[in-house]
């Protein structure tokens, strides 16, 4: 289960938000994570196939804000993440890549 949310764009897509906690080998605290998919279902079926299991979005306490979705729409993936206690230069949003180097 994770806290976030989700926000239907103008074209039907979707940009869903969630706040995991970090893989302990990557250090402490929670990530925040921003899919962009067609659908809700399909978002949270892309974080599944990366390996996160146990994600599951009850709710939308946390939507992701204007600068959350333009981050996850200029990226190519579709998919960002970043520390939520991280700022300055490390507050840049990361491809899902480094986070698997990083655990």
């Amino acid at each position: 289960m994770a806290d976030g949310g989700h926000v239907r764009l103008p074209d039907g897509s979707m940009v869903v938000a969630v706040a995991l906690p970090r893989p302990e080998a990557a250090g402490t605290g929670l990530i925040r994570i921003l899919v962009h998919a067609p659908n809700r279902a399909r978002a949270l079926t892309r974080l599944r196939n990366l390996g996160l299991r146990a994600v599951y979005l009850r709710g939308n306490a946390l939507p992701p804000t204007p600068d959350e979705i333009s981050a996850v729409l200029h990226h190519p993936e579709g998919i960002v993440w970043r520390c939520t206690t991280a700022t300055g230069p490390l507050a840049s949003w990361r491809s899902m890549a480094a986070l698997r180097r990083a655990s």
